[in-house]
């Protein structure tokens, strides 16, 4: 009889290129935001015999925003691909911005070959060396060999514990070479994993005291809570110990925004009754937050009458920037479900009162309380959206005035409806990041909203929303400048606009040469029938709303200040700076 065959000769014999494509099929990866190149070529000849799908992108920046836009809309590792040299540096802002946000996505990058590193060769770059700030880990692959492995720890590494960003660099000549493809013997090893940390019941036990003898408690909500699936745990924690809730920026959706409990968000624009609560509260409850500057204000003078528990996966976030009284080190929804049985239900209605006042004295000076006299505000534009959609939409938003206007006039109810560029600033993350938050939902209604200046920096992919027939529809709040900086220089440069009037052109013509439908909206009157016409339109849409030029984020704390010491629009209401 003959002998039986080895494990290994009944391995199928693979090139470096094609195991990265048999790999992302077994990862169960659907989609590949992409651009190639010299030192990619051979994985993309592979591509031709994967069931893959692949995004052409006009530029490898957008590929790293779709695939963060794809991560974030879907809870999945987004994955971006681009050649050596100019082409990975390309993806350097892509990637900064899902580190600062903690987006799963995985970049894979060509590189020259092997014999020629470090020659400056044509389009070589040290991409790993440039990377390595801004990823959770990078991969320089030189033999095919290699390839199964580090995607597959890249994929484990990108999505575990805090996610964030993994680079792998593979050369020319270990996507050419070959060998037995082995996908059981490449699974991550498992001492490379994070250790796992839990609180003890002691630290359990303080907080809970903490918890049931504060008067004046406040959770602080942070995008912890949706990486961690841990809205359920929050409400059931805000409603038995009647505990108001304020979200950070890329918190907003966890807790309900109609939730009798939730304040709105907190921090630089957040609402001023919400800075005040925080000051005058005796209890912050973080979770999942890590009190950056935009959160806080002046760090000495943050919340000093108020002990803090902070609820934190990265131990390296706990007491960076504010001390706190008891850290609960681990994964956000497990430990809730720990502490949740020991919280006493209180009814905390003095303290309520407290905060519902502040509201009330803050609701005279909203925007939204103008007669309509003819100018046209992004408020205006960005509640009509909230209502027209009911809320249901994803709005993925680039950085500026809108975004901050987006938090406080779109009513966020569930997780992952908003989507935008939180520690990095990012602009230009809109449009290519609601790409691929469409290709992660295709049921979703999907609309950006961006700035007249970021819409210009990453415009080009409106050829790959209409390459792939992306159905999303773009609302551009132009108001003819770079407006948050103008704000800035008009509240602390005695008005002094330099570079930030901004020369656009015709967006709606800009988009009718794409063959996209483009309209043009200047009254308040035309608003809500230029959305429904992009709603029910069967395509793309582009709107471009030319909305009042020098309105301002109200209220705003200034760089350095107190949280509390913000400065409010005037009463009466104003319009414009000229009519201060």
């Amino acid at each position: 009889m003959p002998a039986k065959s080895s494990h290994s000769e009944t391995l199928p014999t693979l090139t470096g290129a094609e195991i990265v494509w048999k790999c992302l099929e077994l990862l169960g990866v659907d989609y590949v935001f992409g651009y190639p190149g010299g030192a990619i070529l051979p994985t993309y000849d592979a591509m031709t015999r994967s069931t893959v799908h692949h995004v052409l992108v006009r530029h490898e920046q957008g590929a790293t925003h779709m695939a963060d836009g794809y991560a974030r809309a879907s809870g999945r590792v987004g994955v971006a691909l681009a050649t050596s040299g100019p082409g990975a540096t390309n993806m350097v802002t892509g990637i900064a911005t899902a580190m600062m946000d903690s987006s799963p996505i995985v970049c894979i990058t060509g590189q020259v070959g092997s014999a020629v590193l470090g020659t400056d060769a044509f389009q070589e770059i040290d991409i790993t060396g440039i990377t390595i700030p801004i990823t959770k880990h990078n991969y320089l692959v030189t033999r095919a060999e290699d390839v199964a492995p580090s995607l597959r720890e890249a994929f484990l590494i990108a999505a575990s514990d805090r996610p964030g960003p993994v680079l792998v660099d593979i050369t020319k000549d270990a996507q050419m070479g070959s060998c037995k493809f082995d996908w059981d013997a490449a699974a991550p090893k498992a001492h490379r994993q994070v250790p796992t940390f839990f609180p003890t019941q002691k630290e359990l036990d303080e907080a809970l005291a903490l918890i049931n003898q504060a008067e004046r408690p406040v959770i602080l909500a942070g995008h912890g809570i949706i990486l961690s699936g841990a809205e359920r745990q929050v409400a059931q924690l805000a409603e038995t110990a009647n505990i108001p809730v304020t979200p950070t920026l890329l918190g907003l959706g966890a807790f309900p925004a109609s939730h009798p409990l939730n304040l709105g968000m907190m921090g630089m624009h957040g609402e001023a009754w919400v800075n005040q609560a925080i000051q005058e509260s005796d209890l912050l409850i973080a979770l999942g937050m890590r009190f950056d500057d935009r959160v806080t204000g002046k760090l000495s003078t943050y919340a000093q009458k108020a002990k803090k528990i902070h609820i934190e996966i990265d131990r390296s976030e706990i007491n960076k920037n504010i001390r706190v009284d008891i850290p609960l080190i681990g994964d956000l929804r497990e430990i809730l479900l720990r502490l949740l049985p020991g919280v006493k239900p209180t009814p905390r209605a003095e303290w309520r009162a407290r905060i519902n006042a502040s509201i009330n004295d803050s609701a005279v000076r909203d925007i939204q309380n103008l007669p309509d006299n003819g100018h046209l505000y992004a408020a205006h534009v960005i509640n009509a959206l909230w209502l027209e959609t009911k809320g249901d939409a994803v709005v993925v938003t680039d950085v500026g005035q809108h975004q901050m206007w987006e938090a406080q006039y779109y009513h966020h109810e569930r997780s992952r409806s908003l989507i935008t560029s939180g520690g990095l600033g990012t602009m230009g993350f809109a449009l290519p990041a609601a790409i691929g938050a469409k290709f992660a939902r295709p049921e979703a209604e999907v609309w950006v909203l961006v700035g007249d200046g970021g819409f210009q920096m990453t415009m080009a992919e409106l050829a790959t929303i209409v390459q792939e027939k992306v159905n999303i529809n773009i609302a551009i709040i132009n108001n003819g400048y770079l407006g948050m900086v103008r704000q800035w220089q008009e509240f602390f440069y005695e008005g002094r606009y330099a570079s930030t009037p901004l020369l656009s052109p015709d967006f709606s013509k800009l988009a009718d040469a794409y063959g996209i439908p483009g309209l043009t909206v200047t009254k308040r009157a035309q608003v809500i029938p230029a959305l429904q016409t992009a709603r029910f339109h069967a395509g793309p849409a582009l709107i471009d709303f030319r909305v009042e030029q020098e309105d301002s984020v109200y209220p705003m704390v200034p760089a350095g200040a107190d949280l509390d010491a913000m400065i409010r629009r005037p009463t009466p209401l104003v319009e414009r700076a000229s009519d201060e």
